[in-house]
């Protein structure tokens, strides 16, 4: 059950991964070398898995902040994204750009190596340490895991830059909008009685229809200044909403002339149709 103990383990199936790799022939046999390929990145992604619990056991409070995160496309953010950006470093090492501009790759490369060269360290450290006292984390173990740590951030922040268009801070503030507005929309249709919280807590599929249609009338109507304000131009709205920012006018246009009642009926009805 030690973290050190399963990290050494991890580590042995790595090295053993890599080594029969550099001996194998890969024009002689190239199936085998797409089986090694494979078990080289399961082994590698068990690996991090297992150096990602001990830091959060080792250094709880030192971790560098990966607030960055809500900045990268909804794609992007997999399970796998730590074993990506190890291999995207260990391609760039080698010479190889992948989805790059060579400049920008040329410019990572620098970042790749100090990544590498801290993984490698952290490797002998804690296989060291398993060896001698599993039990414990010293200072210099501790001072490397830290290092690893920000090296890793700082390389997956600047390699997904360079990749893809991250998100600015008003796109990240606009997404917030919608989620509060969502919240709010869920809590008045509790409120009024058009949904209930059996609905939710059991995940009733007709929600994913009806609470977006809840919410653009909420957000027309009785939070005019939240997302869906029309005061904005589409540039200032969210993405979600501009390319429809004519038809929020015409669909506000004609909530205005309802009468309470007429709304309320409208909600009810958006409550139950597909």
């Amino acid at each position: 059950p030690r973290l050190l103990s399963q990290f050494f383990f991890a580590d042995e199936r790595v090295t053993r991964v890599v080594a029969e790799i550099n001996g194998l022939d890969a024009e002689l046999d190239p199936q085998q070398y797409l089986v090694l390929l494979n078990q080289l990145h399961v082994s590698q992604a068990h690996l991090l898995a297992v150096l990602e619990r001990i830091m959060d056991e080792c250094i709880p409070t030192q971790r560098h902040s990966r607030d960055y995160l809500v900045k990268f496309p909804e794609e992007l953010l997999v399970d796998n994204l730590g074993n990506h950006m190890l291999f995207a470093a260990e391609c760039l090492l080698a010479g190889t750009f992948l989805e790059l501009e060579e400049s920008d790759g040329a410019e990572l490369r620098p970042q790749a190596r100090n990544l590498l060269c801290s993984l490698e360290l952290v490797r002998t450290v804690l296989r060291e340490q398993s060896l001698s006292q599993p039990n414990s984390y010293p200072e210099p173990v501790r001072a490397v895991l830290i290092q690893f740590d920000r090296l890793f951030a700082e390389f997956e922040l600047s390699y997904v830059s360079s990749l893809v268009a991250v998100k600015s801070p008003d796109e990240i503030y606009r997404q917030q909008e919608i989620i509060v507005l969502f919240c709010e929309t869920v809590d008045r249709a509790l409120h009024l009685g058009y949904l209930t919280q059996e609905m939710i807590d059991g995940y009733e599929p007709l929600l994913m229809f009806t609470i977006p249609r809840l919410a653009i009338i909420s957000g027309l109507l009785i939070y005019p200044e939240g997302p869906l304000s029309l005061e904005r131009s589409p540039e200032e709205m969210s993405r979600v909403f501009s390319p429809f920012y004519n038809l929020l006018k015409k669909i506000r246009d004609l909530l205005r002339v309802l009468s309470a009642e007429e709304l309320c009926m409208l909600e009810r009805s958006l409550c139950t149709a597909e």
